[in-house]
């Protein structure tokens, strides 16, 4: 398998940790309270040391449970000792699973889709209707039913439960709402952002300011209708620094993927960015000329729409690791 620069950066970096700093790294158990509406630099819900694991949930409430209740917020921001602006943020996500017996998705008229009309692309047609979609989560979670009595159907699908939202606080004064991803992640709604994932986060303030939430049981890509299976997750993270490197925007790591990814409108510039992300990963960190990372690049790359209803669309660039030479 191939490890990549940066989590071999990690790896010699936690080498070297003081004693003092290696010890003070716990297990921590954090049930959120109340949800915020925007990512930035606040008082933190919760301080942590690298190295530390955190077990905790996104947010509950009326959004699961009835039409038209209130969306409950993202969890953080979670402060990490020690973090500054010339390092990576390491997220390890240990462990993802639905804590609910069901998942909502909506059909929003006005609202955000990929196909029809919303409040940022009119279009001259009729709006789509307003719909409501209640999915059992059986056999443990690992299972969607949903009853199709229009159609005489019973959709029965395998989970993939995710978080379309993993973030830190932006850059400067800037406060981004909920529903808006970036450089500084947010609501990428990417679906490998799901259980023994690595997400590698830009930091821009000192401390980074994590935050996350947006569970998703199942979503496809691109999030067509605006909505993907939103349930409520038990959620263990660990998280780490790689001390001295920065980057420019997100990226995503599992063991059989590299990934990189761009946050933008239209579509074609979220593609160019994490292309270009990815063409400079190879680059720096595993030793390819440009031009030839450029051509790697062009002939291995899986994409991923992450989503296209957002106010920013995002797209991953997927490189499989067991084609990258050693």
């Amino acid at each position: 398998m191939r490890i990549s620069k940066l989590n071999v950066l990690f790896l010699a970096a936690a080498l070297f940790l003081p004693a003092a700093q290696s010890a003070r790294a716990q297990t921590k158990k954090f049930k959120p309270e109340k949800g915020v509406a925007t990512f930035a630099v606040r008082e933190p819900v919760l301080r942590l040391q690298p190295g530390d694991i955190v077990e905790t949930e996104s947010l509950n409430g009326d959004y699961y449970s009835k039409p038209g209740g209130a969306w409950p917020g993202e969890v953080g921001p979670f402060f990490i000792e020690g973090a500054t602006t010339n390092d990576t943020l390491v997220v390890k996500i240990l462990k993802l699973r639905t804590n609910t017996d069901h998942a909502v998705s909506t059909h929003t008229p006005g609202g955000i889709s990929a196909i029809a009309s919303d409040r940022y692309t009119r279009m001259l047609n009729t709006p789509i209707p307003a719909k409501r979609y209640v999915w059992k989560l059986e056999k443990n979670g690992t299972v969607g039913a949903l009853e199709l009595p229009d159609s005489k159907k019973r959709l029965e699908v395998p989970l993939s439960p995710m978080l379309g939202r993993v973030a830190v606080a932006p850059a400067g004064e800037e406060a981004w709402g909920g529903l808006w991803p970036g450089n500084f992640g947010g609501n990428m709604d990417v679906s490998d952002v799901r259980e023994g994932a690595t997400v590698y986060l830009p930091i821009f303030h000192d401390g980074a300011y994590f935050y996350f939430g947006d569970g998703h049981a199942l979503q496809g890509d691109g999030e067509i209708c605006g909505s993907g299976l939103e349930t409520t997750m038990a959620v263990t993270f660990q998280f780490e620094l790689i001390k001295g490197k920065k980057i420019a925007w997100p990226r995503i790591e599992n063991d059989e993927y590299i990934m990189t990814v761009g946050s933008v409108r239209p579509l074609s510039d979220a593609l160019r960015i994490a292309a270009v992300e990815m063409v400079e990963w190879l680059e720096k960190e595993y030793g390819f000329d440009r031009w030839d990372a450029y051509q790697t690049v062009s002939q291995l790359a899986v994409m991923r729409v992450g989503n296209m209803v957002d106010p920013n669309y995002s797209v991953a660039v997927k490189i499989p690791k067991r084609l990258l030479p050693k």
